[in-house]
């Protein structure tokens, strides 16, 4: 006998707590293997598909699409088949056992005992016997708020008790041939679950014509008919826009109906929700507002040297360096001579913690907003490995591809604005950091070279710091130093 399990939103990693639901990768009434993903979620740190530890079909998904789901919370229920009785203990998992923490299951589920579905007295109601149970429908619909929205394609028995609880066969029947509220609704094909969910149409309310009471596309087709003709919704009313009320009292009228003092939206606001990395940045960048007291300085610098320096190495053959790279390079020098930047403050303890390592990140913008990928022990690589690490965590950002661990545990952040156009920013330091160096966009411009006036190529850099950390004598030494090896890339060879 086929036996339904639910797999749940597993622990993501980092002290993630939720995930948004951005596109699903199965449908009801799929066939899963052991391991598949059935799921691309969003959380705050990047986008990850989850794989399914068991092999089954499908019979419930919970939650739409940007829908934003708790750890814990029901995904996917699938209906696996037969457990073997012999060899090792069955724990009714029926899946792969994986500790997949971040991208599957963390634990197998424990055993889940078998109920029988209670049936009513001859000359009884149905519900008789059972008030305020998932079977009835004050028990449904208190079950319903609590778990949270109903996604259409759910059904009543779904959303009621258990979905974990065996009612009877795979193809949603009892012995005697008579359909349950806890089987998947046969239908011919999965397309036609598809039609009904996408019209929030509930297979259960349905008569097949089909063979057995096999639910047939006519069939759905029909329904969704006959509903539209029931139930089309009012044409709007017209407006007389010679009494409709001023904007400030519409505002104000609408702000006193809202909930919770709250003003509702009004004609020609568009409100997004901040959810999802944009999100965590916005929370990240709040907090560090507010808890770190910042400083900027800035400098003009001579670009034109490390320009030429940069295109002597790649005339030279090999692969291509970055101007990123380079940039980064000339930072972890700048760190090893004022290391009290590389650092973070404990508030907690009241302590400055310095680190030994260079643990670099860099600002990279991406279709779902701002990520911040961290290049591991920077200080140890040339620009080489700088320029291929760069490529490799910039493609994965666009693809929304970084794993929670390439997102985390910056210790001093590089922020090229110059893509932008722009020449000068003051950034707001990546929380819990102390520093951030801001390059803006080299262009021409006249510049005092050697005791005449040249057109030069002129970066302005800026540095953003926690003012706890260190005083403006280090962070004007070590932004000097970088405005340094900038104008004379020689001056690097010292540290080399």
């Amino acid at each position: 006998m086929a036996q339904v399990l639910e797999f749940k939103l597993p622990d993501l990693g980092e002290g993630l707590t939720e995930a948004e639901i951005v596109r699903w990768l199965v449908e009801v009434g799929d066939v899963v293997a052991i391991d598949q993903p059935v799921v691309e979620v969003e959380t705050a740190k990047a986008m990850v598909e989850v794989p399914c530890p068991y092999g089954g079909v499908v019979t419930a998904r919970f939650g739409e699409e940007g829908t934003e789901l708790p750890v814990g919370a029901p995904l996917i229920t699938v209906a696996v088949g037969e457990q073997p009785t012999s060899g090792a203990e069955d724990t009714g998992s029926g899946g792969s056992g994986n500790v997949l923490v971040g991208y599957g299951t963390s634990e197998a589920p424990a055993r889940r005992r078998r109920v029988r579905q209670e049936r009513p007295l001859s000359g009884a109601p149905a519900t008789a016997g059972r008030a305020g149970s998932a079977g009835s429908p004050a028990g449904r619909a208190d079950a319903a708020a609590a778990r949270g929205p109903v996604s259409p394609g759910q059904t009543r028995a779904q959303t009621g008790g258990s979905v974990s609880t065996v009612h009877g066969r795979a193809d949603g029947t009892t012995a005697d041939g008579s359909r349950t509220a806890g089987g998947p609704v046969p239908v011919i094909s999965p397309l036609v679950r598809r039609l009904a969910r996408q019209n929030g149409l509930d297979l259960r309310d349905l008569t097949g014509s089909g063979p057995d009471g096999l639910i047939l596309r006519a069939d759905v087709e029909h329904a969704l008919r006959a509903s539209g003709t029931q139930g089309a919704p009012a044409a709007p009313q017209p407006v007389d826009v010679r009494h409709a009320p001023s904007p400030a009292l519409a505002s104000r009228s609408s702000a006193a109906a809202a909930p919770g003092g709250t003003r509702a939206p009004l004609t020609g606001e568009t409100r997004t929700p901040l959810k999802g990395i944009r999100g965590a940045v916005a929370d990240k960048l709040a907090r560090s507002r507010r808890e770190i007291p910042d400083a900027t300085c800035w400098v003009d610098a001579d670009a034109t040297e490390l320009m030429r320096a940069r295109a002597a190495m790649n005339a030279a053959g090999g692969p291509k360096i970055s101007l990123l790279a380079l940039l980064a390079r000339i930072c972890t020098a700048a760190l090893a001579r004022f290391p009290e930047l590389n650092s973070t403050v404990d508030a907690e303890a009241r302590e400055v913690v310095r680190f030994d390592h260079v643990h670099l990140g860099f600002a990279a913008q991406t279709d779902r907003g701002l990520v911040v990928p961290v290049v591991r022990d920077a200080q140890a690589r040339d620009a080489e490995s700088l320029t291929a690490e760069f490529a490799r965590l910039t493609e994965a950002g666009r693809t929304g591809t970084l794993t929670p661990g390439e997102l985390t545990g910056g210790t001093f952040t590089l922020n090229n604005y110059g893509v932008f156009g722009v020449d000068g920013s003051t950034p707001i330091i990546n929380h819990p950091e102390a520093a951030m160096l801001g390059v803006g966009r080299i262009v021409p411009k006249p510049w005092v070279h050697e005791g005449e006036l040249a057109v030069r190529q002129v970066v302005q850099l800026s540095l953003t710091f926690d003012h706890r950390v260190c005083d403006g004598g280090v962070a004007g030494g070590f932004l000097r130093y970088v405005a340094d090896c900038v104008e004379q890339p020689a001056v690097l060879l010292r540290t080399l």
